[in-house]
């Protein structure tokens, strides 16, 4: 069972990436806008947060994820979902690095 007010990507949760609202178009603008935020607060932080922190995207990702064919969702907010993830994603592993 999708738990539809856990946050998986910032503040978006997994209601606004499975349901009807927002629309793919309103979604792609949110989703950049709370990349943006992310982004910018990860530089703060240290290497035990953002190792933290990429646990906790794979878990999103697993639980975005884990039953979406088996559901009438909307695939296209899912895949920009992961899309959007993997960039912070990728983004973590790099600042780590430096």
């Amino acid at each position: 069972m999708l738990r539809l007010d856990k946050r998986v990507f910032g503040n978006i949760t997994t209601k606004q990436v499975i349901g009807a609202y927002p629309t793919i178009s309103d979604a792609r603008d949110i989703f950049e806008r709370e990349l943006g935020v992310l982004l910018a607060e990860m530089t703060s932080l240290s290497r035990k947060d953002l190792e933290k922190i990429l646990e906790e995207q794979e878990l999103a990702r697993d639980h975005i994820n884990s039953r979406p064919g088996a559901m009438a969702l909307a695939q296209s907010k899912i895949h920009l979902f992961n899309e959007y993830n993997q960039k912070y994603v990728e983004s973590i592993r790099e600042e780590m690095h430096s």
